[in-house]
């Protein structure tokens, strides 16, 4: 029996009452929310309850999956210890996806830390659930650092399990929105935070997951947000399904996103299968890639595969054969950076060539991360940037971050930093982070060099 019907919820330890002793009170639309949402889900009697929890053991690189027979939670460290709560483990579907994750090579499973407690995240989307509902086990999963399309995957085999075993289940999406909504909240304020909560509010209520599964990792962490991992891994459950969704309520009186919706499953709908529709899309980017970022990715897939250079490259344009120019190329991994080296003015006998040394130097000889391993190239985006030469400058006052990059220079000790950097806004910043590279004083005068890029991505 596949899944029956999904809740996103938040988890302020404040809205119970003990512990929000009266300010609770100032999210009442929330709690409201909260309990006809637990209603939704108690009226289709789940044997079990899947909670998708980002306060669970959290791991870069796998999915802890919650083992035992049973787990205990309270609200000590929220100063309400009385307030308490068991839940009984569905031991039985934890065995089986870990079983069927293992047959797929899928890193989920029992083997990370687990101190046998309830995390908040998980006790408080149950604590509104026993109000109304207690004839159920539970599976209690974290999120990781891997790929949304590797959360969104997770929810498929979650729905793989249950139909297997003839469950009946609901999912709980546990999980704030952003914490950076107003200056005065604990975590000061982004513009970005808004603006993912006006997205992901948008998509939630309108079941719309491709937008989630595609939301710009740089929007999600400088937003802050706490549930956009937890979120997906719901969406992955409900792949192929036809859904009649509805936000329940949204609030961020204390600078954080709260938000409560409900996902009814109402049949199947062979365009809602997003995380094949994903892969496609990002198949046709591939195609799509200039050739300055196609060389770089065929020189990376083939090293790391094979620990060397590749002896041919498909067909160059004669800019790359015929020019000569310093190259930097940077490789991100879930919109983080994995690896960028780069030359400041050309050393190979071809622009072709430069990319190629850059490209596996990125991925293997970058002194602040491991080299690139075989099962990470599927994730990896490229970006190849092609330096202008450099030319001296005065002073600050003639550079421009988002336009020039800049050089600075004392006796044998230099640094560089690329322009139109994320969080790099001002050409103080662009200095300051220059002379750290270099290992020059925040004080040492420098002389500086700016250049032009021509990026390519």
């Amino acid at each position: 029996m596949p899944v029956l019907a999904a809740v996103a919820v938040p988890h302020p330890p404040l809205i119970l009452p003990a512990v929000g002793k009266g300010e609770e009170q100032k999210i009442a639309r929330t709690i409201s929310a909260y309990r006809q949402a637990m209603k939704f889900l108690s009226a289709y009697k789940p044997d079990t309850v899947i909670i998708t929890s980002p306060h669970a053991p959290l791991y870069a690189d796998y999915f802890h999956v919650s083992g035992g027979e049973r787990a205990t939670g309270d609200m000590m460290r929220f100063n309400a210890p009385f307030t308490k709560l068991t839940a009984e483990y569905d031991t039985e579907f934890v065995r089986e996806l870990e079983q069927q994750c293992e047959a797929l090579h899928f890193p989920c499973g029992t083997k990370g830390a687990d101190d046998g407690t309830l995390d908040h995240a998980t006790f408080i989307p149950l604590y509104f659930l026993n109000e109304v509902y207690q004839n159920y086990k539970v599976v209690r999963i974290g999120i990781s650092g891997l790929s949304l399309l590797h959360h969104y995957d997770l929810g498929r085999i979650i729905t793989a399990v249950a139909n297997k075993l003839n469950r009946r289940i609901a999912i709980i999406a546990s999980g704030d929105l952003s914490h950076k909504l107003l200056a005065e909240g604990p975590y000061g304020f982004a513009p970005e935070g808004p603006l993912y909560d006006r997205k992901i509010t948008t998509a939630l209520n309108v079941a719309d997951f491709a937008t989630m599964l595609e939301m710009p990792p740089e929007l999600c962490d400088n937003a802050a947000e706490c549930g956009h991992r937890s979120f997906v891994i719901m969406a992955g459950t409900l792949d192929g399904m036809s859904v009649k969704s509805e936000l329940l309520s949204y609030e961020g009186p204390f600078g954080v996103g709260y938000g409560v919706a409900k996902f009814e499953i109402v049949g199947t709908d062979k365009n809602r299968f997003f995380g094949a529709q994903h892969l496609a899309k990002l198949a046709m980017l591939r195609n799509a890639e200039d050739p300055y970022v196609h060389l770089a990715r065929q020189t990376v897939e083939h090293f790391v595969k094979t620990g060397k250079a590749p002896e041919t490259v498909d067909a160059l344009p004669e800019e790359l054969l015929n020019q000569r120019a310093g190259a930097f190329v940077s490789l991100k991994k879930h919109g983080q950076l994995r690896g960028c080296i780069g030359t400041t003015q050309a050393t190979q006998a071809s622009l072709a060539l430069e990319i190629v040394q850059n490209a596996i130097s990125a991925c293997s000889r970058d002194p602040r991360f491991k080299p690139v391993r075989p099962e990470e190239l599927s994730e990896l985006e490229y970006s190849v940037d092609v330096l202008a030469p450099a030319e001296p400058v005065k002073d600050e006052k003639e550079l421009d971050a988002k336009k020039y990059g800049v050089i600075v220079r004392k006796d044998s000790r230099q640094g560089l930093l690329l322009p139109d950097l994320e969080g790099v806004n001002t050409p103080a910043e662009q200095i300051a982070i220059a002379k750290q590279k270099a290992g020059i004083a925040p004080e040492e005068e420098v002389e500086l060099w700016r250049f032009e890029v021509v990026r390519h991505k």
